[in-house]
């Protein structure tokens, strides 16, 4: 498979992405399971969002990735501050992927995902969504990142904190 948006193999990338983490009152996180369209025998569960364009704030990135990715419309002020920054790198497309990643959380209750608005690599390598306990993501092995529990965990902790305020 291949996309004309994809930079061509050995390609080093950096990038700025916005990611956003809706937390449940019982405390699961939504993410993304997907695959590297070069492997799509190993899928894995990522969070939600992606690169900052420009002349966007990773806020307004931030928001418009929850609405393209999983049809959550939401304010700008129910991001808030985030919760984490981290640079990691990891191959993608066969590209080496270097990418800064700020995370928000965001309480949500019941809400309507859907994937109506995923550009069409999206819907080529996103197969559906789950709501997560960070203990049950990191048992499955299965998360895209080995810092994404540690990740869900600090989402949790923050939409607890806002709410106890």
């Amino acid at each position: 498979m291949t996309d004309s948006r994809l930079p061509p193999s050995g390609t080093v990338v950096r990038r700025t992405t916005a990611r956003v983490l809706p937390v449940r009152p019982d405390g699961k996180v939504l993410l993304l399971h997907g695959w590297d369209p070069l492997k799509p025998e190993t899928p894995y569960w990522f969070t939600i969002g992606g690169g900052v364009e420009a002349g966007e704030t990773v806020i307004q990135a931030g928001l418009r990735e929850l609405r393209e990715e999983v049809g959550i419309l939401l304010p700008p002020e129910a991001l808030g501050e985030p919760v984490a920054t981290n640079t990691i790198q990891f191959e993608w497309g066969g590209c080496r992927i270097i990418q800064h990643q700020t995370f928000f959380a965001v309480g949500v209750d019941a809400v309507e995902v859907t994937f109506a608005n995923q550009e069409a690599l999206e819907l080529q390598t996103i197969s559906a969504h789950g709501w997560w306990h960070p203990d049950a993501l990191e048992a499955t092995g299965q998360a895209a990142h080995v810092t994404i529990p540690g990740l869900l965990r600090l989402a949790v902790a923050a939409i607890n904190l806002r709410e106890a305020s």
